[in-house]
């Protein structure tokens, strides 16, 4: 089907959606549009303020938590109030995992209180605690070569923090590979870099050939010491004690709100982030950050009567944290119409100095990707990397062959990932109004393309 458009005031008709038959200054279209996205995200702490107001207002918001559910019916309201169309909530049922009190003593050599938190999705100890002499180890290799001594015994797994992707393991497998061998519990080194004797919480997954042991982390600084002490011959004994276990699951949502397309209305540009957090923090960067940049770039779009040929659709995700169940209804949900997904973005890797953006699809829309990022170099965000995507958005991706983006950003995430420390004073007025600007040329321009993302020949 022919496709008017309008560019430096002259009318072309295109015969096709392709790249190839349009003019070779199409950029040029985008360049007022973005200026004015940018100057009217840095005119405000607008995107600041409402990450405050949802953190302040509605703290840690875990999966099953009257905090989580508060404050998407917040989400709700207020998209409508800002007049973003089509808003609705999208029933997700998702886990309900308890923490309940937790602690760790030290009872040898010198008794005293640790800092911890346990695992997500960990088992209790029970009433009573478990109390056991623990072993440090240094990786799995080591765990193996000392399985004999591990029985009967907490485990400590004293990893550095290297990169998320290679340290998460221990997190995640280590205490069904601990208690393949007889452990008791499992305590790991905090998966982040080391801070201020931070712990880390986070998601741990049992295996089902392996009994289910207890698991916490402790921070780097008390992984060093034990560490210290084995290395002395000093025996290390604990008492670890958790009521952690799963309630019925229960009924939550993804928040869906929407900027209709002038032209080509059932083609879909996506973007957001998960409003779910851990319980031990407000998750301002870990992730309402994520969804209020992505929010507040269809909400510019509107203020300043920019409607893309294409349709423009925030979500913000339930359970990414411990359970995946939001990307995975969105997923079933949307299903006949994935076909319809021109491009998935999602912000899941905090909201400091703005970079840029991965990108996973064609090389000739990662052209025509990076042509529009040139747009964002007064921002700082005119990268474009080998690969994007995120877990929200994966189960689409791979389901429909949708090209994906991730958001990126300097800055030290992991320092405060999945801790206390998460809170809206680590990011900066600036750095919120940067990151929505970002988002909003890059998905405004593609959502206004004469061509649909990778028709390009």
């Amino acid at each position: 089907m022919p496709v008017r458009i309008v560019l430096s005031g002259l009318l072309l008709v295109s015969a096709s959606l392709s790249l190839s038959a349009q003019p070779t200054n199409w950029l040029e279209a985008y360049r007022e549009p973005a200026k004015r996205l940018i100057e009217a995200s840095q005119a405000s702490d607008f995107a600041w303020q409402r990450l405050a107001e949802v953190t302040d207002l509605y703290g840690p918001r875990l999966s099953g938590s009257v905090g989580l559910e508060r404050a998407i019916d917040w989400a709700v309201e207020t998209m409508k109030k800002d007049g973003l169309e089509n808003v609705r909530k999208e029933r997700v049922l998702v886990p309900k995992w308890v923490r309940g009190r937790e602690s760790l003593h030290l009872l040898d050599p010198v008794p005293q209180p640790l800092v911890m938190l346990g695992l997500g999705n960990s088992v209790g100890t029970g009433p009573d605690g478990v109390t056991g002499e623990v072993i440090v180890l240094r990786n799995f290799d080591d765990l193996e070569a000392k399985a004999a001594q591990v029985k009967g015994r907490i485990v400590l797994f004293n990893v550095p923090f290297t990169t998320y992707g290679e340290t998460v393991q221990y997190r995640s497998a280590g205490p069904s590979r601990a208690a393949r061998h007889g452990a008791l519990a499992m305590l790991v080194r905090a998966v982040g870099p080391t801070g201020l004797r931070t712990p880390h919480t986070g998601s741990t997954t049992y295996a089902p050939d392996a009994p289910k042991i207890p698991a916490a982390a402790i921070p780097a600084e008390d992984a060093e010491r034990f560490q210290r002490l084995q290395n002395r011959s000093v025996p290390i004994r604990v008492t670890l004690m958790m009521d952690a276990h799963f309630e019925a699951d229960v009924e939550s949502f993804n928040v869906v709100g929407e900027l209709r397309g002038r032209e080509l209305p059932n083609e879909l540009v996506v973007m957001g982030g998960h409003f779910d957090s851990w319980d031990v923090g407000v998750g301002a960067t870990d992730d309402a950050g994520g969804c209020i940049v992505t929010w507040e770039a269809v909400r510019l779009m509107k203020v300043l009567g920019l409607r893309p040929r294409r349709t423009v659709r925030v979500v913000l995700w339930t359970n990414e944290e411990n359970g995946m169940r939001g990307g995975n209804a969105y997923r079933d949900q949307h299903l006949a119409d994935l076909k319809n997904h021109v491009m998935m973005l999602e912000s899941d890797g905090g909201v400091f100095d703005p970079a840029g953006f991965g990108f996973s699809g064609p090389d000739s829309a990662r052209r025509t990707i990076t042509a529009i990022a040139s747009l964002l170099a007064t921002l700082g965000a005119n990268k474009i990397e080998a690969a994007g995507g995120g877990a929200d958005i994966g189960p689409s991706v791979q389901a429909g062959n949708i090209p994906s983006m991730s958001h990126l950003v300097g800055g030290n995430y992991f320092l405060i990932h999945h801790t206390p420390a998460d809170t809206v004073d680590r990011i900066t007025p600036k750095q919120m109004a940067d990151n929505a600007a970002a988002i909003a040329v890059m998905t405004y321009a593609i959502a206004d393309l004469p061509w649909r993302l990778g028709s390009e020949k």
